[in-house]
């Protein structure tokens, strides 16, 4: 039996899970080219993460919205090196948590908990229509930022309306990495050599157009996504995208892989 993906070369830039993603396509006979296209490092100083985490343990929020699975982890690892996590967990079971798609609601239901309350859609605009209806006035509310967003529109509209955000940025991107694997990348996808990329994050597309312009790339990777179907995971995703003019023809109605995966197959055997 022909698989639905069968000898369809993929190009997968996700970085924490990407062979999570890469095997999922290879299940359905892809070949995978894994392409990571951002490094998540710790912060290069702790102390200012460890003191928020002890302001949580000691109860003083009132609830946490979580932006990144990628950051609840990594608050947890600062957690144990301070060896504050039994505290810091279970003041994540107190507190009232928000969780902007399904990434962080999976890092919680790893440690034994849910997500009190999902955005509307995994953006910034989804958590704010979430919480406008919720009264907010006097809540000390922390919020996990990541890299290269500061989010001054969430944290804006915290103060407007009467809360105190607490931001907290507990992991960094290392922009130099896989260079090369990038450039080769776009070279593939401009010869025709790729089927399909599948973007999962907004720092792959924020990578990818840092190595175009470092390398002045930028005709080569025109001509590299005009040759190649494009998918995004959602909407976030989509619009970035759009920010370097393209548009993404695949994307699932659910912001998770498995859903992902299932778009993919169904655009690439359409008659």
């Amino acid at each position: 039996m022909t698989l639905p993906l069968e000898n369809r070369r993929i190009l997968v830039p996700e970085s924490r899970e990407l062979d999570l993603f890469a095997r999922m396509l290879e299940a359905q006979g892809a070949i995978a080219i894994r392409c990571p296209m951002v490094t998540m490092l710790d912060v290069e100083d702790k102390a200012p993460v460890e003191a928020w985490l002890r302001r949580l343990a000691e109860g003083q929020f009132d609830d946490l919205i979580l932006l990144t699975g990628e950051g609840l982890r990594r608050l947890l690892a600062v957690a144990k090196e301070a060896g504050i996590e039994a505290e810091t967990v279970a003041a994540l079971g107190r507190l009232r948590t928000v969780t902007r798609g399904p990434k962080p609601a999976r890092a919680l239901r790893e440690i034994g908990l849910t997500s009190n309350l999902a955005a509307v859609e995994p953006t910034t605009e989804g958590v704010i229509q979430s919480l406008i209806a919720e009264k907010l006035t006097g809540r000390r509310i922390g919020v996990q930022l990541y890299p290269d967003n500061p989010n001054e529109k969430l944290l804006g509209f915290l103060r407007q309306a009467g809360a105190t955000p607490e931001p907290v940025l507990p992991y960094r991107y290392a922009s130099d990495a896989e260079t090369a694997q990038v450039e080769t990348a776009i070279e593939d996808m401009a010869a025709g050599k790729i089927d399909l990329v599948a973007f999962t994050s907004t720092p792959q597309i924020v990578r990818l157009q840092k190595v175009v312009d470092e390398r002045h790339m930028e005709s080569k990777l025109r001509n590299a996504l005009a040759r190649t179907k494009i998918a995004a995971i959602g909407p976030v995703v989509a619009a970035a995208l759009e920010t370097i003019g393209v548009r993404a023809a695949i994307m699932p109605d659910s912001f998770h892989m498995k859903p992902l995966v299932n778009a993919i197959c169904a655009a690439l055997n359409k008659p």
